[in-house]
């Protein structure tokens, strides 16, 4: 009789039953809608005893934001939250949610750029400091129907819903003359340059050239660009990268790089996000802006003037180079949906439309916090 009740026990245990303390196994079945998964646990059927506090992380896709746990959620501590526990009390089913999100952030060297889900903007960081000339980088309150905004050293790009661009800002170089502009569907702002992406993959550029950064004529495929501070970066529908402009430092050297899904272009350096998402970086990494080799699950890349950052799914932020002024203090940030790197600043968009931000703050370029995009 003894050893058939240990041979019950012990195929209860490998069936999943029954634990040792009497507790059944339940299967929590767990799955999610387009623009994003949930990564931890996973997807699919999973077995846990009775009472067991289970972990759920919601990985979200670059342009969605999570919105609820749906399903049988008695148990879940917050619905809301991309990141938070389940009780298993029965064997249930649940769907993490995700939804389009039509606001975005942008950085340049002294000022942020927020687009609202309306199609207007916002921007900070013009407040004149030791006798630095601002030049109308953050009149845009005029603007609307945008639909993509970008932000260089002192001026600030707008895509329109059209296809037209419109820029405010220095045009020293011409990096606003854009006026003639149609069929864009991605506009990019560097240091005195002008990019933008055309609807059958060709680019345009205008602005200072020296270092032959304006010179994309020939280039076609380009699925997505970049504009760092005397480069431009298109990656190209195959996956590769093409670069021109400045090579002092290698910044342009991306040759070799494959399965790319996005590009970031900083001051002096490149950062390629590739499909399984890690990173790679070449260019200037005096202060280690290009130490990115360890990076894992990411999903948007940034490039500041000395710094690189990195969107992860579980909605947290990651940074290397450069934090003389603190633009690396993005531990504690969460539900982050969208980052941006500006000279010496980090900006993080929230899934809620608030925004976050780091860094130096002469010119209240951090002056977000009362910000609601959405």
């Amino acid at each position: 009789m003894r050893t058939i009740s240990v041979f019950l026990i012990v195929a209860a245990l490998i069936a999943g039953m029954v634990d040792y303390g009497g507790r059944e196994s339940y299967t929590l079945t767990i799955g999610s809608s387009p623009g994003g998964s949930v990564i931890t646990p996973g997807q699919g059927s999973f077995a846990y005893y009775e009472g067991s506090a289970v972990d759920l992380v919601a990985g979200i896709e670059l342009g969605y934001r999570f919105v609820s746990w749906t399903g049988d959620v008695h148990t879940i501590a917050n619905v809301n939250d991309a990141t938070t526990t389940i009780t298993v009390s029965g064997s249930c089913s649940i769907t993490a949610n995700f939804g389009k999100v039509n606001f975005m952030v942008a950085a340049g060297h002294t000022h942020t750029v927020g687009l609202r889900s309306n199609g207007t903007v916002v921007a900070v960081g013009c407040v004149v400091f030791n006798n630095y000339e601002q030049l109308g980088q953050c009149n845009v309150d005029n603007w609307t129907g945008i639909t993509q905004v970008a932000a260089g050293s002192d001026h600030t790009v707008g895509l329109k819903s059209d296809g037209t661009v419109v820029a405010v800002g220095s045009n020293s170089s011409g990096q606003c003359n854009v006026t003639s502009w149609g069929n864009i569907t991605q506009v990019e702002a560097g240091s005195s340059h002008t990019v933008g992406l055309k609807s059958d993959g060709t680019v345009c550029a205008v602005g200072l050239s020296d270092d032959g950064q304006c010179n994309v004529a020939s280039w076609t495929n380009i699925s997505q660009i970049a504009a760092g501070g005397t480069n431009t970066v298109g990656l190209k529908s195959d996956g590769t990268v093409v670069a021109v402009g400045d090579n002092d430092y290698g910044q342009c050297d991306v040759g070799g790089w494959t399965d790319i899904v996005q590009v970031a272009a900083g001051k002096s350096h490149t950062v390629g996000l590739k499909a399984d998402g890690t990173v790679v970086a070449v260019g200037y990494n005096d202060i280690g802006q290009c130490n990115v080799g360890s990076w894992t699950d990411i999903i948007q890349v940034a490039a500041g003037d000395r710094h690189t950052v990195g969107l992860k799914a579980d909605g947290t932020v990651v940074v290397v180079g450069s934090n003389w002024a603190g633009q690396r203090d993005v531990g504690d940030w969460s539900n982050i949906i969208w980052v941006a790197a500006g000279g010496s600043h980090t900006v993080g968009l929230k899934s809620d439309g608030t925004v976050v931000a780091v860094g130096w703050d002469d010119f209240w370029q951090c002056a977000v916090e009362t910000w609601d995009l959405n």
